[in-house]
């Protein structure tokens, strides 16, 4: 006698977790390859981006759904469902570290290690054309009290060397950082200062963000400052400050070499 078995059925949204959250991989990733060479406009590569979020997060909905339907009818699909969730979870990752830091980092986009008087950037023609006729307006005070309280080790850096090799060590810094150059202008004149404008590029997705360093001469070496200010959003998610952490620790490196 025939013994029938049955099975029991796949559960479909488990089957359809893993591949909407492929299709979200792959908008994603196009996506932010687009932008990081320049292929596509800032707004329709995000707008792209945030599309293969969502995907994502639909994937993620259909995996616990047809977690809950496997739990409650025993259906079959489980593997599906872990493979469409951890595939869901390499597109979510990244953009939910960016939230985290979104809601513990002061939503700012221009930091400065002298909040009382910024160093200006440059309206060079050179300069200008580089960031797309922008300048970055001055902070508010109420960015710059915010500042003040997130980030208190962001200060000027102060070398026991003359201007004129402190700016050789800052211009050697900068180059190191993968900084483009676009104006250095050595220390001289009436008031001796002297100044360095840069644009640097995040990681990964490379969007440009402007830098000016101003060397003054002190009666006990040369002071530093620096000014790195984002050309989107409304929130640098912590780069600026992280970017002149990197290039004071860099400059105080190059300036211990000159010492030595």
């Amino acid at each position: 006698m025939r013994h029938l078995i049955i099975e029991e059925p796949y559960s479909r949204p488990a089957k359809w977790s893993p591949a909407v959250a492929w299709f979200a991989l792959a908008v994603s990733a196009i996506a932010a390859g687009l932008i990081r060479f320049g292929w596509i406009d800032y707004q329709s590569g995000f707008a792209a981006l945030g599309a293969g979020i969502l995907v994502a997060l639909l994937a993620v909905a259909l995996a616990f759904v047809a977690f809950i339907r496997i739990w409650q009818e025993g259906r079959r699909g489980l593997g599906y469902a872990v493979r469409g969730l951890v595939v869901a979870g390499l597109v979510l990752a990244y953009p939910a570290w960016l939230a985290v830091k979104a809601a513990t980092l002061p939503p700012i986009t221009d930091v400065s290690t002298d909040t009382e008087d910024p160093p200006a950037f440059s309206r060079s023609r050179a300069a200008l054309d580089a960031r797309g006729g922008r300048v970055p307006p001055d902070p508010s005070p109420e960015a710059r009290e915010a500042q003040r309280n997130a980030y208190i080790r962001i200060a000027p850096l102060t070398l026991d060397i003359g201007p004129a090799q402190t700016f050789e060590v800052v211009r050697k810094a900068a180059e190191r950082l993968g900084w483009q150059i676009i104006e250095a202008v050595p220390p001289g004149g009436r008031m001796g200062t002297g100044r360095l404008e840069a644009v640097d590029r995040t990681f990964p997705l490379r969007l440009p963000e402007d830098v000016t360093v101003r060397i003054r001469p002190r009666a006990d070496g040369t002071r530093i400052d620096i000014r790195s200010a984002s050309r989107m959003g409304t929130h640098d998610l912590g780069t600026n400050a992280a970017r002149i952490r990197a290039f004071l620790d860099e400059t105080a490196n190059q300036a211990l070499a000159v010492v030595d």
